[in-house]
Protein backbone atom coordinates (compact mmCIF):
# COMPACT_ATOMS: atom_id res chain seq x y z
CA UNK A 1 0.00 0.00 0.00
CA UNK A 2 1.23 3.37 -0.93
CA UNK A 3 1.87 5.91 1.55
CA UNK A 4 1.07 8.69 -0.26
CA UNK A 5 -2.32 7.60 -1.88
CA UNK A 6 -4.86 6.61 1.13
CA UNK A 7 -8.09 4.70 0.29
CA UNK A 8 -11.32 5.64 1.83
CA UNK A 9 -14.94 3.83 1.24
CA UNK A 10 -17.56 6.41 -0.26
CA UNK A 11 -19.64 6.48 3.33
CA UNK A 12 -16.57 7.64 5.07
CA UNK A 13 -14.83 11.12 5.71
CA UNK A 14 -11.32 11.10 5.18
CA UNK A 15 -9.24 12.59 7.79
CA UNK A 16 -7.84 16.01 8.18
CA UNK A 17 -4.73 15.29 6.81
CA UNK A 18 -5.97 13.47 4.14
CA UNK A 19 -8.69 15.71 2.06
CA UNK A 20 -10.92 14.01 -0.06
CA UNK A 21 -8.80 15.62 -3.67
CA UNK A 22 -5.29 14.40 -2.34
CA UNK A 23 -6.46 10.47 -2.18
CA UNK A 24 -6.59 10.82 -5.78
CA UNK A 25 -2.77 10.62 -5.79
CA UNK A 26 -1.08 7.92 -5.95
CA UNK A 27 -1.25 4.30 -6.93
CA UNK A 28 -0.25 4.52 -10.23
CA UNK A 29 0.21 1.94 -12.71
CA UNK A 30 2.92 -0.05 -14.56
CA UNK A 31 3.05 -0.69 -17.97
CA UNK A 32 5.56 -2.76 -19.84
CA UNK A 33 7.39 -1.59 -22.82
CA UNK A 34 9.11 -4.24 -24.63
CA UNK A 35 8.70 -5.32 -28.54
CA UNK A 36 9.00 -4.01 -31.03
CA UNK A 37 10.19 -0.70 -28.96
CA UNK A 38 12.76 -2.90 -27.46
CA UNK A 39 14.43 -5.34 -29.99
CA UNK A 40 15.62 -8.68 -28.63
CA UNK A 41 13.24 -9.63 -26.49
CA UNK A 42 13.54 -7.59 -23.83
CA UNK A 43 12.35 -5.10 -21.89
CA UNK A 44 11.12 -2.39 -19.32
CA UNK A 45 8.60 -1.18 -17.12
CA UNK A 46 7.42 2.07 -16.79
CA UNK A 47 6.01 3.99 -13.55
CA UNK A 48 3.30 6.09 -15.27
CA UNK A 49 3.00 9.05 -13.29
CA UNK A 50 0.58 10.49 -15.30
CA UNK A 51 -2.24 8.94 -14.00
CA UNK A 52 -1.54 11.13 -10.97
CA UNK A 53 -4.62 14.36 -11.48
CA UNK A 54 -1.40 16.97 -12.77
CA UNK A 55 1.54 14.90 -12.92
CA UNK A 56 4.51 13.27 -10.74
CA UNK A 57 4.51 16.43 -8.56
CA UNK A 58 1.34 16.32 -7.19
CA UNK A 59 3.35 13.98 -4.40
CA UNK A 60 5.50 16.60 -3.51
CA UNK A 61 3.54 19.60 -3.66
CA UNK A 62 1.19 17.60 -1.00
CA UNK A 63 3.47 16.78 0.71
CA UNK A 64 5.86 19.69 1.48
CA UNK A 65 2.44 21.87 1.94
CA UNK A 66 1.39 19.36 4.95
CA UNK A 67 4.64 19.14 6.22
CA UNK A 68 4.95 23.41 6.32
CA UNK A 69 1.93 23.57 8.00
CA UNK A 70 2.72 21.11 10.60
CA UNK A 71 5.67 22.70 11.81
CA UNK A 72 3.55 26.07 11.52
CA UNK A 73 6.23 27.46 8.34
CA UNK A 74 2.47 28.25 6.65
CA UNK A 75 -0.09 29.13 8.56
CA UNK A 76 -3.69 28.68 7.74
CA UNK A 77 -4.38 30.74 4.78
CA UNK A 78 -0.86 32.09 3.99
CA UNK A 79 -0.17 32.65 0.05
CA UNK A 80 2.19 30.07 -1.08
CA UNK A 81 4.43 31.21 -3.69
CA UNK A 82 6.92 28.95 -5.86
CA UNK A 83 8.91 28.92 -9.17
CA UNK A 84 7.61 26.20 -11.81
CA UNK A 85 7.86 25.18 -14.98
CA UNK A 86 4.66 23.94 -15.13
CA UNK A 87 4.33 20.24 -13.47
CA UNK A 88 5.13 21.41 -9.80
CA UNK A 89 2.65 24.45 -10.36
CA UNK A 90 -0.36 21.74 -11.21
CA UNK A 91 0.59 19.81 -7.51
CA UNK A 92 0.96 23.37 -5.86
CA UNK A 93 -2.79 24.28 -7.78
CA UNK A 94 -4.18 21.31 -6.16
CA UNK A 95 -2.33 21.63 -2.95
CA UNK A 96 -3.94 24.90 -2.64
CA UNK A 97 -7.29 23.70 -3.24
CA UNK A 98 -6.60 20.61 -0.80
CA UNK A 99 -5.51 22.94 2.21
CA UNK A 100 -7.57 26.49 1.82
CA UNK A 101 -4.36 28.45 0.66
CA UNK A 102 -3.53 31.01 -2.06
CA UNK A 103 -1.17 30.21 -4.96
CA UNK A 104 0.71 32.43 -6.63
CA UNK A 105 3.60 30.90 -9.25
CA UNK A 106 5.86 32.59 -11.57
CA UNK A 107 6.42 31.24 -14.82
CA UNK A 108 8.41 32.29 -17.75
CA UNK A 109 7.50 32.60 -21.81
CA UNK A 110 8.53 28.78 -22.32
CA UNK A 111 5.39 27.77 -20.28
CA UNK A 112 3.18 26.23 -22.64
CA UNK A 113 -0.53 28.18 -23.19
CA UNK A 114 -2.50 25.04 -21.82
CA UNK A 115 -0.51 25.00 -18.93
CA UNK A 116 -0.98 28.75 -18.14
CA UNK A 117 -4.66 28.60 -19.15
CA UNK A 118 -4.84 25.36 -16.87
CA UNK A 119 -3.25 26.87 -13.54
CA UNK A 120 -5.44 29.85 -14.06
CA UNK A 121 -8.51 27.84 -14.45
CA UNK A 122 -7.28 26.40 -10.91
CA UNK A 123 -7.59 29.87 -9.21
CA UNK A 124 -3.43 30.47 -9.59
CA UNK A 125 -1.96 33.86 -9.69
CA UNK A 126 0.67 33.33 -12.64
CA UNK A 127 3.46 35.88 -12.80
CA UNK A 128 5.53 35.43 -16.39
CA UNK A 129 9.30 36.96 -16.25
CA UNK A 130 10.56 38.30 -18.88
CA UNK A 131 14.41 38.04 -19.51
CA UNK A 132 16.77 35.00 -18.28
CA UNK A 133 19.21 35.57 -15.52
CA UNK A 134 22.49 36.10 -17.42
CA UNK A 135 24.12 33.24 -15.07
CA UNK A 136 21.43 31.25 -14.35
CA UNK A 137 18.77 31.41 -17.14
CA UNK A 138 15.16 31.19 -17.02
CA UNK A 139 15.33 29.04 -13.43
CA UNK A 140 17.43 32.43 -11.56
CA UNK A 141 15.32 35.06 -13.03
CA UNK A 142 12.31 33.31 -11.65
CA UNK A 143 13.81 32.41 -7.94
CA UNK A 144 14.88 35.84 -7.38
CA UNK A 145 11.32 37.21 -8.69
CA UNK A 146 10.05 34.66 -6.38
CA UNK A 147 11.70 36.55 -3.20
CA UNK A 148 10.41 40.04 -4.46
CA UNK A 149 7.16 38.35 -3.68
CA UNK A 150 7.74 37.06 -0.23
CA UNK A 151 9.23 40.39 0.31
CA UNK A 152 5.97 42.20 -0.71
CA UNK A 153 3.95 39.47 0.80
CA UNK A 154 4.06 39.16 4.38
CA UNK A 155 3.49 35.79 5.76
CA UNK A 156 3.57 33.99 2.35
CA UNK A 157 5.66 31.00 1.83
CA UNK A 158 7.97 29.06 -0.34
CA UNK A 159 8.01 25.57 -0.60
CA UNK A 160 11.56 26.20 -2.24
CA UNK A 161 11.61 22.69 -4.21
CA UNK A 162 15.52 22.82 -5.53
CA UNK A 163 16.74 22.71 -1.71
CA UNK A 164 13.98 21.32 0.09
CA UNK A 165 14.30 17.89 2.02
CA UNK A 166 10.50 17.15 2.04
CA UNK A 167 10.69 17.21 -1.68
CA UNK A 168 12.29 14.17 -1.55
CA UNK A 169 10.35 12.36 1.59
CA UNK A 170 7.45 12.65 -0.65
CA UNK A 171 8.75 9.86 -2.59
CA UNK A 172 8.77 7.46 -0.28
CA UNK A 173 5.11 6.46 -1.05
CA UNK A 174 6.27 5.99 -5.06
CA UNK A 175 9.21 3.11 -3.79
CA UNK A 176 6.72 1.50 -1.80
CA UNK A 177 4.20 1.53 -4.56
CA UNK A 178 6.92 -0.18 -6.64
CA UNK A 179 7.74 -2.91 -4.27
CA UNK A 180 3.95 -3.73 -3.86
CA UNK A 181 3.90 -3.97 -7.73
CA UNK A 182 7.70 -6.10 -8.51
CA UNK A 183 9.78 -8.72 -6.53
CA UNK A 184 12.75 -7.26 -7.52
CA UNK A 185 13.98 -4.26 -9.44
CA UNK A 186 18.18 -4.02 -10.73
CA UNK A 187 17.92 -0.66 -11.82
CA UNK A 188 15.69 2.28 -11.76
CA UNK A 189 15.96 5.30 -14.46
CA UNK A 190 15.16 8.83 -13.30
CA UNK A 191 15.43 12.25 -15.25
CA UNK A 192 16.57 14.95 -13.07
CA UNK A 193 15.77 18.57 -12.38
CA UNK A 194 15.66 19.48 -8.51
CA UNK A 195 16.67 15.90 -7.99
CA UNK A 196 13.55 14.48 -5.77
CA UNK A 197 12.13 11.59 -7.06
CA UNK A 198 15.52 10.27 -7.85
CA UNK A 199 16.82 10.89 -4.19
CA UNK A 200 13.48 9.89 -3.06
CA UNK A 201 12.34 6.92 -4.41
CA UNK A 202 16.25 5.30 -4.36
CA UNK A 203 16.38 6.03 -0.75
CA UNK A 204 13.86 4.03 0.40
CA UNK A 205 14.18 0.96 -2.38
CA UNK A 206 17.86 0.85 -1.99
CA UNK A 207 17.36 -0.59 1.69
CA UNK A 208 15.42 -3.41 0.26
CA UNK A 209 17.86 -4.18 -2.99
CA UNK A 210 20.69 -3.05 -1.76
CA UNK A 211 22.51 -3.81 -5.05
CA UNK A 212 20.16 -1.37 -7.07
CA UNK A 213 21.39 0.80 -10.04
CA UNK A 214 20.63 4.59 -9.92
CA UNK A 215 20.70 5.94 -13.83
CA UNK A 216 20.28 9.80 -13.88
CA UNK A 217 18.53 11.64 -17.32
CA UNK A 218 20.04 14.98 -18.04
CA UNK A 219 19.16 16.85 -20.95
CA UNK A 220 22.39 18.22 -23.06
CA UNK A 221 22.07 22.10 -21.94
CA UNK A 222 21.91 21.68 -18.21
CA UNK A 223 24.85 21.73 -15.88
CA UNK A 224 23.14 19.65 -13.07
CA UNK A 225 26.45 16.74 -14.01
CA UNK A 226 29.06 19.18 -14.67
CA UNK A 227 28.06 20.51 -18.45
CA UNK A 228 27.85 24.22 -19.27
CA UNK A 229 24.50 25.61 -19.22
CA UNK A 230 22.88 26.37 -22.42
CA UNK A 231 19.80 27.80 -23.28
CA UNK A 232 17.18 24.22 -23.54
CA UNK A 233 14.61 23.53 -25.51
CA UNK A 234 12.91 20.71 -23.37
CA UNK A 235 11.38 21.27 -20.03
CA UNK A 236 10.78 19.97 -16.97
CA UNK A 237 14.46 18.17 -16.32
CA UNK A 238 17.47 19.70 -16.88
CA UNK A 239 18.62 23.12 -14.37
CA UNK A 240 20.43 26.09 -15.23
CA UNK A 241 20.83 25.78 -11.24
CA UNK A 242 22.26 23.32 -9.00
CA UNK A 243 19.89 22.04 -6.48
CA UNK A 244 21.24 20.59 -3.22
CA UNK A 245 18.86 17.82 -3.67
CA UNK A 246 20.40 16.06 -6.15
CA UNK A 247 21.83 13.33 -4.59
CA UNK A 248 25.06 12.27 -6.81
CA UNK A 249 26.92 10.03 -5.25
CA UNK A 250 23.57 7.56 -5.56
CA UNK A 251 24.00 7.95 -9.02
CA UNK A 252 25.84 4.96 -11.62
CA UNK A 253 26.31 7.31 -14.18
CA UNK A 254 24.41 9.41 -15.93
CA UNK A 255 23.01 10.18 -20.09
CA UNK A 256 22.61 13.34 -21.30
CA UNK A 257 19.65 13.07 -24.14
CA UNK A 258 18.80 16.12 -27.00
CA UNK A 259 15.26 17.36 -28.06
CA UNK A 260 15.35 15.25 -31.08
CA UNK A 261 16.38 12.60 -29.65
CA UNK A 262 13.59 12.70 -26.86
CA UNK A 263 10.86 13.71 -29.60
CA UNK A 264 11.59 10.18 -31.20
CA UNK A 265 11.27 8.36 -28.68
CA UNK A 266 8.09 9.71 -27.27
CA UNK A 267 6.41 9.52 -30.73
CA UNK A 268 7.79 6.24 -31.51
CA UNK A 269 6.83 4.77 -28.04
CA UNK A 270 3.11 6.44 -28.81
CA UNK A 271 2.95 4.64 -32.03
CA UNK A 272 4.28 1.34 -30.74
CA UNK A 273 2.56 1.20 -26.82
CA UNK A 274 -0.37 3.66 -27.11
CA UNK A 275 1.98 4.96 -24.15
CA UNK A 276 3.81 8.55 -24.21
CA UNK A 277 4.76 12.01 -22.32
CA UNK A 278 6.54 14.99 -22.50
CA UNK A 279 10.03 15.54 -22.62
CA UNK A 280 11.38 13.73 -19.75
CA UNK A 281 9.74 10.61 -20.98
CA UNK A 282 10.97 10.60 -23.56
CA UNK A 283 14.64 10.83 -22.34
CA UNK A 284 13.87 8.26 -19.92
CA UNK A 285 12.49 6.05 -22.52
CA UNK A 286 15.92 6.13 -24.38
CA UNK A 287 17.87 5.19 -21.88
CA UNK A 288 15.69 2.88 -20.61
CA UNK A 289 15.50 0.69 -23.86
CA UNK A 290 19.18 1.01 -24.13
CA UNK A 291 19.44 -0.27 -20.94
CA UNK A 292 17.11 -2.76 -21.13
CA UNK A 293 19.32 -4.24 -24.73
CA UNK A 294 22.34 -3.98 -23.15
CA UNK A 295 21.03 -6.01 -19.58
CA UNK A 296 18.69 -8.75 -20.09
CA UNK A 297 16.82 -10.46 -17.75
CA UNK A 298 17.54 -7.42 -15.93
CA UNK A 299 14.32 -5.94 -14.28
CA UNK A 300 14.55 -1.96 -14.89
CA UNK A 301 12.15 0.77 -14.24
CA UNK A 302 12.01 3.90 -15.35
CA UNK A 303 9.75 6.91 -14.35
CA UNK A 304 7.47 8.49 -16.44
CA UNK A 305 6.44 11.81 -14.93
CA UNK A 306 3.67 12.64 -16.88
CA UNK A 307 1.42 12.13 -20.15
CA UNK A 308 1.59 13.64 -23.46
CA UNK A 309 -1.47 15.77 -22.96
CA UNK A 310 0.38 19.20 -22.20
CA UNK A 311 2.85 18.61 -25.57
CA UNK A 312 0.23 18.87 -28.55
CA UNK A 313 1.25 21.85 -29.36
CA UNK A 314 5.24 20.82 -29.39
CA UNK A 315 6.67 17.56 -29.15
CA UNK A 316 2.99 15.78 -30.92
CA UNK A 317 2.74 19.20 -33.44
CA UNK A 318 4.77 18.50 -36.91
CA UNK A 319 5.22 22.85 -37.20
CA UNK A 320 6.53 22.91 -33.99
CA UNK A 321 9.46 20.16 -34.91
CA UNK A 322 9.77 20.85 -38.02
CA UNK A 323 10.48 24.81 -37.20
CA UNK A 324 12.92 23.23 -34.57
CA UNK A 325 14.55 20.65 -36.70
CA UNK A 326 13.70 18.30 -34.08
CA UNK A 327 12.01 14.84 -37.11
CA UNK A 328 13.56 13.07 -39.45
CA UNK A 329 17.25 12.10 -37.36
CA UNK A 330 16.65 8.79 -34.74
CA UNK A 331 19.03 8.68 -32.43
CA UNK A 332 22.09 6.35 -32.74
CA UNK A 333 22.00 2.91 -31.46
CA UNK A 334 24.52 3.73 -28.61
CA UNK A 335 25.62 6.60 -26.60
CA UNK A 336 28.28 8.83 -26.98
CA UNK A 337 30.15 8.32 -24.09
CA UNK A 338 32.22 10.70 -21.46
CA UNK A 339 35.39 9.84 -19.52
CA UNK A 340 34.61 12.91 -17.07
CA UNK A 341 31.36 15.09 -17.02
CA UNK A 342 33.25 17.99 -18.36
CA UNK A 343 35.32 16.58 -20.66
CA UNK A 344 33.80 18.34 -23.49
CA UNK A 345 30.50 20.13 -24.32
CA UNK A 346 27.71 17.56 -25.39
CA UNK A 347 25.15 17.72 -28.47
CA UNK A 348 23.76 14.38 -28.51
CA UNK A 349 22.80 11.47 -26.58
CA UNK A 350 25.98 10.85 -24.26
CA UNK A 351 26.97 8.53 -21.18
CA UNK A 352 29.29 8.97 -18.13
CA UNK A 353 30.11 6.58 -15.37
CA UNK A 354 31.98 9.22 -13.49
CA UNK A 355 29.49 11.04 -11.73
CA UNK A 356 30.47 13.54 -9.50
CA UNK A 357 28.91 16.95 -7.69
CA UNK A 358 30.16 19.78 -10.02
CA UNK A 359 30.46 21.93 -6.67
CA UNK A 360 32.05 19.49 -4.56
CA UNK A 361 33.74 21.62 -1.95
CA UNK A 362 32.10 24.96 -2.24
CA UNK A 363 28.71 23.74 -0.63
Amino acid sequence: MSSTAIFARPDEAPSSGYPALSLTVGNTPLAFISGPFVPGGGGFWAKLEGFNPGGIKDRPALHMVRQARARGDLRPGATIIESTSGTLGLGLALAGIVFGHPVVLVGDPGMEPLMCRLLASYGVRLEIVTEPHPVGGWQQARRERVQRLLAENPGSYCPDQYNNPDNVEAYAGLAHELMGQLPHIDTLVCSVGTGGHSAGIFNVLRRHFPHLQLVGVDTVGSTIFGQPARSRLMRGLGSSIHPSNVAYDAFSEVHWVAPAEAVWACRTLAARHYVSGGWSTGAVTLVARWLARSNAGQTIVAVFPDGPWRYWNTIFDDDYCHTHGLLGTPPADEPDLLDKPAEREVRRWTRCTNVIDPLAGMR
